[in-house]
Parts: structure tokens; sequence; C-alpha cells
């Protein structure tokens, strides 16, 4: 818990009861001093026996050291659910042995019948009083009618919509836009007030005249553009595609990647780098960490929530482009890239991430690329699984791809590998274990964080803009 700032440290009056709820305590910085205290009786020789002579008592005092940081329990304490059950008598039986296995158990252990005992899951995710400040009823005028309920004067549970102004293509769509639409030149205009942000037009605009279809990564990994900035800056130049081949991807404008058969090299591959005991080494062996992980999962109430910044339209005007803030390790010309390795795959190198959004002209293999133009010249039809490549080609190609990768582990923790039997063909069935993070090496050399999540969150990139 010390060791993460926005954690907070948690009490539980029942450390052995799996269903106790904790009291949390809050962080807070502090400068005291931390201080031993003996004291010492010394008993004085008596004479008299009548006489009561009180012990001579001293103290002595040491600095230990200086406290920075102290945990105070300003909460309540919630309610307690325990695993107990009350019978047609009003009385209370406990349930702990029969619904805690604290062994392993035969199968009769979970045919018994059973009282139906469901805790909550989850508490009150406040433990401090709050004042609600309850709107008052609306006075309308003599007369007023209410609208007709309609979905656009709905509370939707979803977030509001983001006006980022992009447009959204379906592989089902038979037609695709070529232009962008009015707004999301006007939202451009206002931000685009300086010479950095037109030259970072002018670089995105060649890259989509040199290759039509790029991830947000790939381009991210081209140009240093500050990623408030480049959310405005696509929807601007290119459509984003939901489906099919292409899915997740940014489509330059006017072009339809589905009435050409070159469009293939662009279409997207998702690959997660398969562990399991059946590989030879479990998911706490990989060289790439996972960044979720559910031993590691903390209720609302247990974490305070950091003040974030919201990046306002004149925040970015000021200098968040390009140019940045003074004072900065990297330099302007690179301060927000970012590595190749989020978006190309070579030979010998592990991925940053254990899953991965590649576009097939980024495997920059040559078995793989023999793989994916073995049907060059003869494409006759697109298909939303495969697109222009043969049937089963994303299936090769992660075969293939794995099998790298257990090679790269293999060369670097033979350990792992001493009395697993290595696969003849390398075609195993898949067990994913989908994670997103750096190791620690990329940690320690990327400075910049452009969002709270992974880099690769291709597949939820569309959360941005809508």
């Amino acid at each position: 818990i010390y060791a993460d700032p926005a954690k907070r440290l948690e009490l539980y009056f029942r450390p052995k009861d799996p269903y106790c709820h904790p009291v949390c305590a809050n962080r807070f910085p502090t400068s005291t001093m931390l201080l031993r205290v003996t004291r010492r009786s010394k008993k004085q020789q008596q004479l008299d026996p009548e006489e009561q002579i009180q012990p001579e008592v001293q103290f002595e005092m040491e600095i230990l050291g200086i406290v920075t940081t102290v945990y105070k329990f300003q909460g309540m304490s919630d309610f307690q659910y325990l695993a107990m059950h009350s019978g047609p008598d009003g009385k209370q039986t406990s349930m702990y042995d029969k619904v805690l296995m604290l062994k392993p158990e035969k199968e009769e252990f979970f045919n018994k019948d059973l009282p139906l005992y469901i805790p909550p899951p989850i508490f009150s995710r406040l433990d401090t009083p709050v004042d609600y400040f309850y709107r008052p009823d609306i006075q309308h005028r003599e007369g007023y009618n209410n609208p007709q309920v309609s979905g656009e004067n709905l509370i939707g549970l979803s977030r509001a919509r983001r006006p980022h102004n992009a447009i959204f293509v379906n592989f089902d769509d038979e037609e695709i836009p070529t232009k962008p639409l009015d707004a999301a030149v006007q939202n451009w205009k206002k931000v685009c007030t300086n010479p950095v942000d037109k030259k970072v037009e002018e670089e995105l605009r060649k890259l989509f005249e040199v290759r039509p279809v790029w991830s947000r990564n790939a381009v991210k990994a081209n140009i240093s553009v500050h990623p408030d900035k480049l959310k405005v800056l696509l929807p601007y130049l290119a459509y984003y595609m939901l489906t099919g081949p292409w899915r997740s991807l940014w489509v330059r404008f006017g072009y339809d990647p589905r009435k050409h058969p070159e469009a293939k090299i662009y279409q997207v591959l998702d690959f997660r780098i398969r562990c399991g005991m059946k590989y030879g080494y479990a998911a706490t062996d990989m060289p790439v960490k996972a960044k979720r992980s559910t031993y590691n999962y903390s209720l609302p109430i247990t974490v305070k929530k950091q003040g974030s910044h919201t990046v306002s339209v004149h925040d970015l005007k000021q200098g968040l482009g390009s140019a940045g803030t003074t004072g900065a390790k990297k330099p302007p010309s690179s301060r927000y890239k970012l590595k190749e390795s989020v978006y190309i795959f070579r030979e010998g190198a592990l991925p940053p991430y254990r899953q991965m959004f590649y576009q097939l002209c980024d495997l920059n293999v040559e078995s793989l690329q023999k793989i994916i133009h073995r049907n060059d010249g003869t494409e006759s039809e697109c298909t939303e699984r495969d697109g222009w490549c043969l049937a089963k080609t994303s299936d090769d190609l992660r075969d293939s791809m794995s099998l790298m990768i257990k090679q790269i582990i293999r060369s670097t923790r033979p350990a792992l590998f001493s009395n697993t039997k290595s696969s003849e063909d390398g075609k195993e069935q898949l067990a994913y274990e989908s994670g997103e993070d750096e190791d620690d090496e990329e940690e320690e050399e990327e400075d910049f964080k452009p969002s709270d999540g992974s880099e690769n969150e291709m597949e939820t990139e569309i959360l941005d803009y809508v």
C-alpha cells in the first residue's frame, strides 16, 4: 500500500474472515519525528521501614527518524455481512464451515444442500457523509406540457458523446466518405493555431499519401503530436473502420480498401502471446508482464482517485502540441513519439504487450510475408474475416509468430524448457492471456504516458470518439 500513493490502507477487524469489510485510511504527508522514550526507575535504599520513599525516575529520549507519511482513519465503518443463516425459529447458524473451502474437498462437499447465501458484490463507495444537494422540483408556468419521451431526452447509461466528429464505417457499408464532417473541420481549425500544428498536419497528410491505412499507434510512432490533438486531427483526414479486416484502423478519405486487392497488406492481425504449461512457460514466467491481474483488484472504496487536469481547447492552443512545455527530457521533435515496437513485429524481438494489433505490412519477417502474399494476383473476393488473403491466413501467421516467440523465451530462459518437449510444427491451440503492460526496461525508457491505460488499446479506440 505504501508503494502506491493512490491506494488506501485497509484495516480488517476480523482478518481471518474473507467476508469482513475493512475500514480505510487516507494517506497524508507529514514531517514529524519518531521518538523512543525509555523510562528508568531506580529504587533508593530505605533506612526507615515506616518512611515511604518514591523511586527515582529518569526518562531518556532518542530520535529514531523522521516520519514523512501517515495514514488517518477518517471514514465510518460500513455494514458487515456475516455468513449466517436464520432458521424458522429465528436462531442464527454459522455457515463458514459450509461455504469456505480450507482444504481440497471431494465431490460430496459441492453437492450438499445449503441455504442460499449471496454476499453483496460491493459495499458503499463512500465512507464519509456527504450532502446530496437534491434539486427542487421545477415550477413550470401554467399550461406547460411535458415533451414527448424520445431517445434524445432520455438519460442513457453511457457517457455523453465527445465532439471529435469521427466518421465510422462498417465493412458492410456500401459507400465510404470522401471528406470529413464540417464539425471536424471546425474543430481542427479551432485548435490549429500555430506553425507546429500546421507542420504536424502536413506530416500526417504525407503519411496517408504514402500509405492510405494507418493504425493510431503507427501514427504516434512516426510523428510527434500530443494525443489530445491527434484525436482532433485524425477525423479531419481519415475515417475509422469498425469491422472487417481493417477494423480499428484509420483510412484516408476516398480510399476503399475493399476495392483494391493491394490493400491486403494493410489488414489488421490480432495477435496475443500464448502462455500455459503446455507451451513450456506459465503466465508468471512471461518476459512480457500483464497489466491487469485479478490478484491485484481493488474495490472503488479502497482507491483514492487523483485529481486529473482536463485538457481544454485553450490548453491545446497554449503549447500542448508538438512543442509542449519547456524543461522536458526529450527534444520537441520526439517528445510524444512512441517506439517502433508498438506497431512493427521483428524476428528475435518480443512484443511490448501481450496483445498486439499489427498491420500485415508491419510484420517484418520474410517467412510471414510469404504467407501473406501466397495468392498475389489471384485475389477474387474480399471477405469480412480474411479480407483479400487466403482463408486461415491469420491462423497461420499466429502459429508462426508464436513459434518465434517461444524460441526467444527458450533462448533467454532455457531452464523453463528443460523438462518440456518442444512442438514439432508449432501449431498449438490458443491459450490467450491478454495484457498490455510494458516490461521494466520499456517503462524506464518511456517518459511520456499518453493515456492511463495501454498504448495498444486499438480495440477500444472508438471510445475516444463517441
